[in-house]
């Protein structure tokens, strides 16, 4: 497939196309800054995907950067950009929406707080405690739901290098709930109470960048099982407890 990666230089984002390059994907970078992709990849990696040199935040840029894309990732900016990140994801999704040779695959990076917290109706970035800041996730999310076209949410913890032993875990993926097990009686608790017990196992939320970005690159197709959906992932442990 033809993916277009926004925020290509990123931590997320060069890892999506090196993964992407190993699928036989043909990558597209959308960056400002194209040295620094060269010094992340060196020439043999570099040649091998398209650059696009323009600014994220012009429609026309935008626009023409999707001219027979199969697939958009957009994984620029950060919520501490505050509206800024909010008209990056918004314009990015105008030109999606509009444009008549993109078929509308959408994958956009959130967090887990976008997640809903099982036996409950309360969203994560919506707890007390809760950084103010990761409201603008919230408006991302919002955004897309207002679109028809074909799109997920990515929402992991902290992403991490690599995970130190896989040999005894599994990666769990869910879609719209948090990933780790939650016991009913949790609606028990008031918002404080719940968003202090998150806080206590945020570890657990902990997801090495290439699961993340692989979970992506495996579910590209239109009309997939993530459609619509947000997407969560935690590793769970293999042994059985006695």
């Amino acid at each position: 497939m033809k993916i277009i990666v926004f925020g290509a230089t990123g931590n997320t984002g060069k890892r999506v196309l090196v993964q992407g390059i190993r699928m036989g994907h043909k990558m597209t970078a959308f960056v400002r800054n194209p040295e620094k992709l060269y010094e992340q990849h060196g020439g043999q990696v570099a040649d091998q995907i398209k650059v696009i040199v323009q600014d994220i935040m012009d429609p026309g840029s935008v626009f023409a950067a999707l001219v027979n894309q199969d697939v958009a990732i957009i994984a620029a900016g950060h919520a501490g950009q505050g509206e800024e990140f909010v008209r990056i994801v918004d314009n990015i999704v105008s030109q999606c929406e509009n444009h008549p040779q993109f078929s509308g695959r959408v994958w956009l990076m959130g967090g887990a707080g976008l997640l809903d917290i099982p036996y409950t109706e309360l969203m994560g970035n919506n707890l007390p405690g809760f950084p103010p800041v990761f409201q603008y996730h919230n408006r991302n999310l919002d955004r897309l739901r207002k679109t028809g076209i074909d799109w997920s949410v990515m929402c992991p913890g902290t992403m991490i290098d690599s995970k130190a032993d896989l040999s005894q875990v599994r990666l769990h993926v869910t879609t719209e709930v948090l990933p780790i097990p939650i016991a009913e009686t949790i609606r028990e608790l008031s918002e404080a109470e719940i968003a202090g017990h998150l806080f206590s196992r945020l570890q657990e939320l902990d997801v090495a960048y290439e699961d993340v970005v692989n979970c992506m690159l495996n579910h590209l197709d239109l009309g997939g099982p993530f459609k619509g959906k947000r997407v969560g992932l935690a590793y769970r442990n293999e042994i059985p407890v006695r």
